[in-house]
Parts: C-alpha cells; sequence; structure tokens
C-alpha cells in the first residue's frame, strides 16, 4: 500500500498541511488544493498519479497514519483519538482503521505487543533514555521541529515561474457561449442567428473534457451591459464565446471569437463566408476549433457526433430553427405555436429526429400538472421515432425517458436519461431531470446531491437572482439531506442573499439549523413565523403540528393537524400520506378514536403501497404502534442495510412518539445504532465520489 510520507516534495508538502490541521475534519480535498495554491483538477490529477491513491484517501491514510501513532504512545481513548485525526464520526473512524490496518483501533495495544515480542532487540537491561544512540533519542523532537520547518517553507517560500506555467496549463475548460448578435437588416431572420448559436453550444456541449454553461444561464445577457470579464465572473467560466452573423440571400456571414475571460484576450477568431448550404460544416467547424483553442480532448466518438447532420433538407431545418423560440418558452401558447412549425418540417423530412422529439417533449409539457393525460400515444409515439431515426441523440433519450416520467414508470427512465448524458455530458435538462427523479419519485440522497450539484455547475448563472435563489435552495435541501450541515448552511443563506422573499428557503433553513443546535422549540418558532405570512399553506401546517407532536403536545398538534386533514379532505388531495400515523395517533390521544382508525388504515395501505427505501422504516413505526415489536425489529433491521436515505431518519426517528414501545425492545439501541452507522458510512463514501468528480 502507498506510503503518504515517502515520495516526493509533493507528497511531503502535502502531508504536512493536512498535519497542521490534522483535527478539523472540514479540511478536505479543497482547503488542501487551497493551501498548495493549486486548483482542484491539478491536485487530484499529482495526488493519484504520485501516491496511486485519490486525493481524500491521501488525506484519510495521514489521518489514520497519526491515529495509530497517537493510540501506541497516548493514554487517549479510540473516541478522543478519532477527533483528534479529524474523523466527525467514531463509528466510521473504527471502519476505516480496521480497513487499513486488518484490526480495530481497540486492539492496537494488543498488536503492539505482538510486533514486540517478535521483534525484540537483544539490549542491555542497563540502557536506558540517556544511552540510546542520538537519532533514537531526539526523533520525537526532532520530527516535531522538521514539521514547523516544513510548513514554514511552503507558507513563505515563493512559487517558482514553473509552477505558475503548469497550473496555467491546468485552467479548468469551462465555457459560456453569448447569444449571437443579429447583424441582419432584417429582424426576422434573428431565429437563424438564434439557431447558429444553439448548434455552436450544443456541439460544444458534447464534449466531455468541457464544462459548457446552459443556455438558459446565457440568455440573459443577450442584451447585457457587461464587460467580458464581469459575466465570466458571473457565470464562473474562464472562456467566453462571442460572436454575430446575418443571412443575406443563400449567404451566411458570421464573425465568431473565443476569449480568455482572464486576459480579456481572444485567442481565437475567424470570419467565416458560407453558403447556407453548407450551414452544418461551418457548425461543425467552429466546434472542432474552439475545442482545438482550449486543448480540449475530444474523442472519436465525440467527434462522431459533432459531425453528424440533422437533416439533408434545409426547409425542414428552417422550420425546425422558427419552431425553437416559441418551443423553448414552455408555456401553453408557445407549444401550440410551435407544434405546427415542428410538423410542417417532417412534412420536408420524414426522417428529422431532432423535430419527433421536441414534438414529445411538447405534448409531455402540454399535458404537465393536468389530472386528465390527453397527448400520452403522441409522446410515446414521437419518442419511439426519434429514437428510431437516431438512438444516440440525447433529445431522444429525453423524450422516451419523459415518456415514462409521465406514466409513472420513473426507474425505466433512469438508462435513458444517463444514456443521453454519456452523448451530451453538459445537458443540463438531463441533469436537472435526473435530480427530480432521486428527490422525488426513486428516493436516493447521494444521487440527488450529485445532481443537484452538476446542476449549479451547468446553471447557476440562471435568467437573474431569484432563479439563483431557487437553484441554491434545491442544493442546500440536497445537502442537508445527505447530511453536509455546514455546506447547506451556506447554500441556503446565499439563496436567501439572492431573494430573501423566496417562498422555501426560510422554511429549510429553520430545519437545516435543527440539525446544527437540535432544538425543538426554536425550530417551532421559526416555522410559525412563515405560517403566520401564509396561513393557507399546507406544507407549513402539518411541519407546525408534527413539531408539536414531537414535542409531545398533543392538543397543539390537534389543532394544526385538524386544520390541516380538513383542507386535505374537503379538496380531495392526496398530500402526505407517510403523515398519517402521525396524526392518526394524536387524534387518538384526543380520544378520536373513528378519525384515528381511519388515519391508520390509510397509514397501513400507504406502507403497502410505498415501493422506496423507506418501506422497512415506514412499516416498523406502524408496527410499533400496534405493539408488533419484533416485526417492527425486523422491518428496521432491513433498513439498515439501506444506502442514500435522508438525514431526517436520524434526527426524528428517536423522537417520533409512535416508536415509543420500541425502546424498551432489546435490540433497539443496537439497530438503530447499526442505521446510524450506515448513514454516516455512506456519507462519507459519497463525501469521496463526489470530490473525486470535482463536484464538492
Amino acid at each position: 500500500m502507498p506510503n503518504p510520507s515517502k515520495g516526493s516534495p509533493f507528497t511531503e508538502q502535502a502531508e504536512a498541511l493536512i498535519l497542521a490541521h490534522l483535527s478539523d475534519e472540514h479540511f478536505g480535498v479543497s482547503e488542501l488544493a487551497g493551501a498548495m495554491h493549486m486548483s482542484r483538477s491539478n491536485l487530484l490529477r499529482k495526488c493519484k498519479k504520485q501516491t496511486q491513491l485519490s486525493a481524500s484517501q491521501f488525506i484519510r491514510q495521514v489521518r489514520l497514519k497519526q491515529a495509530m501513532e497517537l493510540l501506541k504512545d497516548s493514554d487517549l481513548t479510540v473516541s478522543e483519538v478519532s477527533y483528534r485525526v479529524g474523523f466527525g464520526s467514531t463509528s466510521y473512524f473504527i471502519k476505516c482503521f480496521r480497513e487499513h490496518y486488518g484490526y480495530p483501533p481497540g486492539e492496537t495495544g494488543k498488536q503492539v505487543e505482538k510486533e514486540m515480542e517478535e521483534t525484540k532487540p537483544i539490549v542491555p537491561n542497563e540502557a536506558t533514555v540517556e544511552t540510546l544512540p542520538f537519532p533514537k533519542r531526539y526523533q520525537w523532537p526532532l520530527a516535531v521541529v522538521f514539521l514547523l520547518l516544513l510548513i514554514g517553507v511552503f507558507i513563505w517560500k515563493p512559487f517558482s515561474p514553473a509552477s505558475k506555467a503548469s497550473e496555467k496549463s491546468d485552467i479548468e475548460k469551462s465555457i459560456a457561449v453569448l447569444p449571437f448578435k443579429n447583424e441582419s437588416n432584417d429582424a426576422t431572420n434573428l431565429y437563424f442567428v438564434n439557431g447558429l448559436m444553439e448548434a455552436a453550444l450544443g456541439n460544444l456541449q458534447k464534449i466531455e473534457d468541457l464544462r459548457v454553461i446552459s443556455r438558459t444561464s446565457v440568455e440573459k445577457y443577450r442584451n447585457s451591459d457587461k464587460n467580458i470579464q464581469e459575466i465570466a465572473t458571473d457565470l464562473g467560466v474562464n472562456y467566453i464565446v462571442e460572436g454575430s452573423g446575418q443571412k443575406v440571400g443563400d449567404q451566411v456571414l458570421l464573425n465568431i471569437q473565443l476569449i480568455d475571460a482572464a486576459t480579456d484576450s481572444r485567442i481565437w477568431g475567424q470570419q467565416y463566408t458560407h453558403e447556407v448550404l453548407d450551414i452544418f460544416a461551418l457548425q461543425n467547424e467552429v466546434a472542432k476549433k474552439i475545442a482545438h483553442a482550449v486543448e480540449a480532448n475530444v474523442t472519436p466518438s465525440e467527434l462522431e457526433q459533432i459531425d453528424k447532420k440533422p437533416t439533408d433538407n434545409l426547409v425542414a431545418y428552417d422550420y425546425y430553427l422558427k419552431a425553437q423560440g416559441p418551443f423553448l418558452l414552455r408555456t401553453e401558447e408557445g407549444l401550440q405555436e410551435a407544434i405546427p412549425l415542428f410538423e410542417k418540417a417532417l412534412e420536408e423530412d420524414a426522417e428529422f429526429a431532432l423535430v419527433y422529439a421536441d414534438l414529445a417533449i411538447a405534448y409531455y409539457y402540454l399535458d404537465l400538472f393536468k389530472k386528465e393525460k390527453k397527448y400520452t400515444e403522441q409522446i410515446n409515439n414521437y419518442a419511439d421515432k426519434a429514437l428510431l431515426y437516431d438512438p444516440k441523440l440525447a433529445e431522444s433519450l429525453m423524450a422516451k425517458a419523459l415518456y415514462y416520467q409521465h406514466t409513472g414508470d420513473y426507474r425505466l427512465a433512469v438508462p435513458h436519461l444517463q444514456k443521453a448524458l454519456e452523448y451530451n455530458p453538459n445537458s443540463s435538462p438531463v441533469v436537472q431531470m435526473l435530480a427530480l427523479l432521486y428527490s422525488n419519485f426513486i428516493p436516493d440522497t447521494g444521487k440527488y446531491l450529485e445532481y443537484a450539484l452538476k446542476g449549479v455547475q451547468l446553471d447557476i448563472g440562471a435568467n437573474d437572482s431569484v432563479g439563483k435563489s431557487y437553484i441554491y435552495l434545491n442544493l442546500s435541501n440536497a445537502l442537508i439531506q445527505s447530511g453536509f450541515t455546514d455546506e447547506a448552511f451556506n447554500y441556503i443563506e446565499k439563496s436567501l442573499q439572492f431573494n430573501p422573499q423566496n417562498y422555501y428557503a426560510p422554511y429549510v433553513k429553520a430545519y437545516i439549523l435543527y440539525a446544527k443546535d437540535r432544538d425543538l422549540q426554536q425550530t417551532l418558532i421559526r416555522i410559525k413565523k412563515e405560517l403566520q405570512k401564509d396561513t393557507t399553506r399546507l406544507d407549513l401546517l402539518q411541519e407546525t403540528a408534527k413539531l408539536h407532536y414531537f414535542k409531545k403536545e398533543y392538543d397543539s398538534a390537534y389543532t394544526y393537524y385538524k386544520r390541516f386533514d380538513d383542507i386535505r379532505k374537503k379538496r380531495n388531495l392526496y398530500l402526505y400520506p407517510q403523515e398519517d400515523i402521525k396524526i392518526g395517533l394524536v387524534y387518538e390521544k384526543m380520544g378520536f378514536d373513528q378519525e384515528a382508525e381511519r388515519l391508520f388504515e390509510s397509514y397501513a395501505d400507504y406502507c403497502r403501497q410505498d415501493q422506496s427505501i423507506y418501506k422497512p422504516a415506514s412499516t416498523a413505526v406502524m408496527y410499533a404502534n400496534e405493539g408488533k415489536l419484533d416485526l417492527a425489529i425486523a422491518q428496521l433491521k432491513e433498513f439498515a442495510t439501506k444506502n442514500h436515505f435522508q438525514y431526517w431518519i436520524l434526527l426524528f426517528m428517536k423522537l417520533d412518539p409512535a416508536m415509543e414501545p420500541l425502546r424498551k425492545h432489546p435490540e433497539f439501541e443496537s439497530v438503530t445504532q447499526k442505521i446510524e452507522d450506515r448513514f454516516w458510512e455512506n456519507h462519507h463514501r459519497l463525501q469521496e465520489t463526489l470530490e473525486e468528480k470535482d463536484l464538492l
């Protein structure tokens, strides 16, 4: 196994900095990169090359090595050592230590004695510290002095020009393609110029080595007065593509340039005069030139996708471009305007896959939120046609995934979306769809967080401060569900800074603060404050009731639960069925046994239908309430094998009065500890994965 203490100056510097922040559990890959004055991506590459370890594995190995020294040479407990070396969870520390050394930390003393017996040197009885050789006597003091000197050198020694050059070569290949300017005298040609910009953006998005900002994020700069450096800072990119074009008869005139945002200097640019007949060759050449200018790695399969022409029929392509403006509005009026234009495109080219895909997507949005679905058949047929004519087109795969979302077959949507990301790694719509699926329909906090983070990278420049506020809200929600409390708090603060009137951010913030301080009363005060702003909000009504319920204030809980339940029944809404057992228990406490039984039956029906990872946990609560304690424990044991469940399970499970009967069961504490250990194992594994992907 690689030894972090031996190697290049890079590994020695990195180890010294880790040791300097040893007890800080938040000192991770990003912090190490900053301390070493390197980009994250450069650190990850160097670490892998020189240690054969990921950066997070390297940091953990250094921590474990120091833990071994402390266990050998101090009287600290295992728990104290775990916190001294930067592990926030003792159980996770024990797991990592065992995996690394082959035995748990509690057995270190026995192992040391065993090793000493096996390798016992022959030393005269009268040997003392004073008679030992000089290097051995002063091993620890010298090590400390060396460490301090090493840190001082790294802090104060300026970087050489060679280091700066190396860092420059590792600059992230992040690009924003700004809306092209229409220089035609005829304003009706704007759709054509927009099409050129969309084509350039779409081709670049197919290159995995690039990070390309979404169309939504750049649209607000169409008529902006901001300069290139300001726009690049807003969007978090290193390169900007800007262009202008016009269509004069059968001629296309295009002026395009690639700008290094840091220096505001042009690193590539060209003027093109092409026949409209050559439009696809022009679009493809532009993408290749930009990729070459930033030294992006373009694979043969990506090159094949870039070189693919959407159609050979320019009349069909013209209709397709005209449809894009209203189609991208996603309003009912816009979609109804776009559909006839798409149909005219198909009259010209009956094998135009992109048009079939957009038609399926248009009909999906026309049916969205409608109780009675009208377009199921059209969505399916158009999606299948798109896949028939181009199975590698991201839009074709998206269309089929939307059909499965439309029918409720959510798991069948996932492979189509994953395949779409293979062909278009920078597709913001695909990333958003995956985040939504893993948040609401196929619960998996790890995948939800991964796609929420990727979505921020691609889309954080979205239209305005309100848009940014909701993007950060979504990310904060994903972070807290996976136990990243501090990070979640930072992003919920950003969400409120961009839009103090954000409807949901204070609600999420209240629970993030609970995760930090575990103060139910303060959480209740914060939620009630939001409810007072809008007393019709059903989400806040049931949250207020639930917090009273956790505090065992059943009369107050009943007041809010009754209002919530009455509105739900009156409007025939299927909302929060997972809460019915809590409402039923409160009704029972207040003497409304018949109503309580209705809610218990409703909850049992919910448990039977639940197909999510939470089914065993939900069923355990039902059995506990029914007094079937062994069955409840069996369900909790099953839940303890699940992965990536929400942090709220840890924070509230033991507070739930419905679980009260289980507390006396001899296996209750051990099984709940297994659930907690499982959560933190997943949390740390997820952290490593996200750091490796440069997302966290």
